[in-house]
């Protein structure tokens, strides 16, 4: 993959994309406090001309994701945020929280061709894409990005196995766009029934951390992986690069049309390179203009460049959740989804979300204090409570009882035990 690149900007000198990116900065916050009523009041009295340094911009203040729920019931659809109405876009979409979500018809909204590109998708190619189509943007997002190339999309979404398996062998899709561990689902189903899906060389996945073991044994079956950083606000953050033999270069590149910065969890100061903090966003996307918003998510910046060549900032991609909202197999799990599921059973006194890694699979257990433990419990009580967790968080879950005290008091509601070195 080296020397191939989706376009020149992404070996520009650092200097001259730093100085173009805050040439057009003064604008697009002048665009912002313009077109929209949240930023109008966020922004107050700044003035745009002279926010056009990294220095300028970190005096702005900080808008959180964690925030939109209320930003968006105080003020519905968007809360405020987009230079849209419900009415102009193009679709709208929900995800946990609940969050509204858009996008409009700007060609490629979220940027994912980039990412695409730098994962060996061309022009020609077919790719078979898991994310999910129903409500949530995942599957819009990377079906836009490879639009945006020339590639043909099986839009399969999510479950349904046997049948995706049956579509791969029969349509070869030369690619794979999907969550990290779905594509292991795939590949496990075409062994069992003796299908044939070794068309695919080539995947994408986002949504959740791809872990090294996990990789390799992707690269043991013919399928070099890599991974991108993407959220339904930001679109693309940051994406990974191969050398020429198919292995992942150092770090994520930083994607050309925003700015990142990486700063202390809870405030807007950025921290020093290399050091852990939360990645905060500005947006150039002028029909949703975010500036200064920090997206709950752990990162560093890896200083050097890339030996890919592309010049741009490297951060060392996804490192876990600033906030204790937690991403479990794609989806977003928020700690007021734990407690409304504890409001429903007056037996749990407490509850703790631990989510772990078993078989390569992302797996939750609902950790319940009730009296007498899990002897006290039962059966029509555990089942009641898992009943609820998938009612809660669109997912299953396992329920694990312990008696009153067990749990740790540092007021945690979902622990990741998750390992991502």
């Amino acid at each position: 993959m080296a020397g191939e690149f989706f376009d020149d900007r992404e070996t520009r000198a650092p200097e001259a994309r730093e100085a173009a990116r805050f040439d057009a900065l003064p604008k697009q916050i002048a665009h912002a406090k313009e077109t929209t009523r949240a930023f109008a009041k966020i922004l107050g009295d700044a003035d745009p001309e002279q926010v056009n340094s990294r220095e300028a911009l970190a005096e702005l203040p900080v808008t959180r994701k964690s925030d939109l729920v209320d930003l968006q019931a105080e003020n519905p659809p968007f809360g405020g945020l987009s230079s849209f109405d419900a009415g102009r876009v193009a679709r709208i979409f929900a995800s946990p929280g609940p969050i509204y979500e858009f996008q409009t018809e700007r060609p490629d909204f979220w940027r994912l061709a980039r990412a695409l590109h730098a994962a060996g998708f061309r022009k020609g190619d077919v790719a078979h894409n898991s994310f999910a189509y129903h409500l949530t943007p995942g599957g819009w997002m990377m079906d836009s990005g490879a639009r945006a190339i020339g590639i043909g999309v099986i839009p399969a979404g999510v479950g349904n196995s046997e049948q995706q398996v049956q579509a791969i062998q029969h349509l070869k899709p030369s690619g794979f766009i999907g969550t990290p561990d779905f594509l292991k689902v795939l590949l496990d189903k075409a062994e069992e029934i003796g299908a044939d899906c070794s068309s695919i060389d080539k995947a994408l996945v986002s949504g959740g951390a791809l872990f090294p073991s996990l990789r390799e044994e992707y690269t043991g079956r013919g399928v070099r992986t890599l991974q991108c950083y993407a959220t339904a606000d930001a679109g693309l953050i940051a994406y990974e690069t191969a050398d020429e033999d198919g292995n992942p270069n150092p770090g994520m590149i930083v994607d050309e049309e925003l700015i990142v910065e990486i700063v202390r969890p809870g405030t807007g100061e950025p921290v020093p390179a290399g050091e852990v903090g939360e990645v905060v966003v500005t947006l150039f996307n002028p029909d949703y203009p975010l500036v200064r918003f920090a997206t709950g998510d752990l990162s560093a910046v890896l200083e050097g460049e890339s030996p890919c060549g592309r010049t741009n900032m490297r951060i060392k991609g996804w490192m876990g959740r600033a906030d204790q909202t937690t991403k479990v197999k794609g989806m977003f799990v928020h700690p007021s989804q734990v407690a409304s599921v504890v409001k429903r059973h007056d037996e749990v006194a407490r509850a703790r979300l631990v989510v772990e890694r078993e078989a390569e699979n992302d797996v939750m257990t609902l950790v319940c204090e009730v009296e007498g433990g899990a002897e006290g419990a039962g059966e029509a009580l555990a089942e009641a409570v898992a009943e609820s967790l998938q009612s809660a968080c669109k997912m299953k879950g396992r329920v694990r009882f312990v008696t009153p005290g067990e749990l740790p008091n540092d007021g945690k509601v979902i622990e990741d035990a998750r390992s991502y070195e």
